[in-house]
């Protein structure tokens, strides 16, 4: 018998129904937040391409190496009119260097210089508000000098999420994929992520976007007066700015293959925990809907695994508790499949069970050293 044939109810039994309720709910949210991107269609997106000049965006400091490799195809998307403003912040290396080589062969590469300043230190946010000031385009297309395209139609796809009355475009930003288990957890972390904000948008609940594969229009970033509501947070110049200026009806977002972009992911596991902590330091600057959404997306989880768990303590619940998380990992492989192809991450959704137990069990430790970490002024 798969559950138990209880007369009186006690402990096993009322926690036993409490652990299918549990499952029910953390189905539910697998379906609201992580299914609707995996049934995206390209309907949303302009039916007729509107290719209108834009502005790709990208701020770097000492990041010569990866301008060296991965602006190139950047500058050459096929695309008829864009430019690319490089904003060399503060570099020592040779960072102005490449950018200058690279203006001699790309006549749509522009460089804007900022240099060091004793008496004023500034974060991301100031170079990224100095590329947009010095962009000539109404339309901004946002990435990082460690990204690169997934193709040369990226602008392409990109642009046509600029359908009438959208003025943010959301893309996947995805990381490279390499050998080893932390390069898969970072893939999946960031693969579920951005399955719930994207899948958030399609139902015109939006809260956040990453600068890794961004659109917005100039116009829409002066009529918020830039990042001025948060600026004193070091980090934020993407995903609160969205979280700001996003609207039921204004943004859209760009999925396909070829509108991707794919990073350099972290190598060692301390690195990422950094880089955990200062993605982190942005929530509590969300609004209170955002703030409740993604509380809620941990808590499902959290609270069927503890509830699963603790079936254990009882014999008569042996059976029904493995019963229960076979049919969790068969719910929840069926539900990641689709959204997975869709993002171009296919080797992830077989093992989502296994990666979602682990980061569960990390994400505390981000939050809490998050608390004892060193403010950096400066970092993607």
């Amino acid at each position: 018998m798969l559950f138990p044939d209880f007369i009186d109810f006690g402990a096993d039994e009322y926690l036993l129904v409490a652990a299918i309720c549990s499952f029910i709910a953390l189905i539910v949210h697998y379906s609201i937040s992580i299914f609707p991107i995996g049934n995206f269609k390209s309907k949303r997106l302009a039916e007729t391409v509107d290719l209108q000049p834009v502005s790709v965006i990208i701020c770097a400091r000492n990041e010569d190496d990866n301008l060296t490799e991965f602006l190139p195809k950047v500058l050459t998307q096929d695309y008829p009119d864009f430019e690319v403003v490089v904003v060399n912040d503060c570099s020592w290396d040779n960072t102005e260097h490449v950018i200058d080589e690279f203006a001699k062969i790309f006549p749509n590469l522009k460089k804007v210089n900022i240099k060091e300043d004793d008496y004023y230190k500034h974060g991301k946010k100031f170079a990224v508000m100095v590329g947009i000031k010095g962009a000539k385009h109404e339309r901004l297309v946002f990435t990082d000098a460690d990204c690169v395209p997934a193709s040369d139609q990226w602008l392409r796809e990109m642009s046509k999420g600029f359908a009438p009355g959208k003025e943010i475009v959301l893309g996947y930003g995805a990381y490279e994929k390499q050998d080893g288990f932390l390069n898969k957890l970072i893939r999946f972390d960031t693969f579920q992520i951005a399955a719930q904000y994207l899948s958030a948008s399609l139902k015109g609940k939006s809260y956040m976007g990453v600068g890794r594969n961004l659109a917005y229009q100039k116009s829409l970033f002066f009529k918020h007066k830039g990042f001025s509501s948060h600026y004193h947070i070091n980090s934020g110049d993407d995903d609160l700015f969205i979280n700001e200026a996003c609207t039921d009806q204004n943004t859209n977002v760009c999925v396909s293959h070829e509108s991707i972009t794919v990073s350099v992911p972290k190598k060692t596991l301390r690195d990422w925990r950094l880089q955990k902590q200062r993605h982190l330091t942005t929530a509590p600057h969300y609004k209170s809907a955002t703030k409740l959404r993604i509380t809620m997306s941990y808590v499902w989880p959290y609270l069927f695994h503890g509830l699963w768990l603790s079936l254990f303590f009882f014999n008569s619940t042996l059976i029904s508790a493995g019963a229960l998380f076979l049919l969790k990992i068969l719910a929840q492989m069926l539900i990641f499949s689709k959204s997975a192809k869709k993002l171009n991450e296919p080797d992830l959704w077989a093992f989502a069970f296994f990666y979602e137990i682990i980061l569960l069990f990390m994400y505390p430790s981000f939050h809490i050293s998050k608390a004892f970490a060193k403010r950096n002024k400066w970092a993607n």
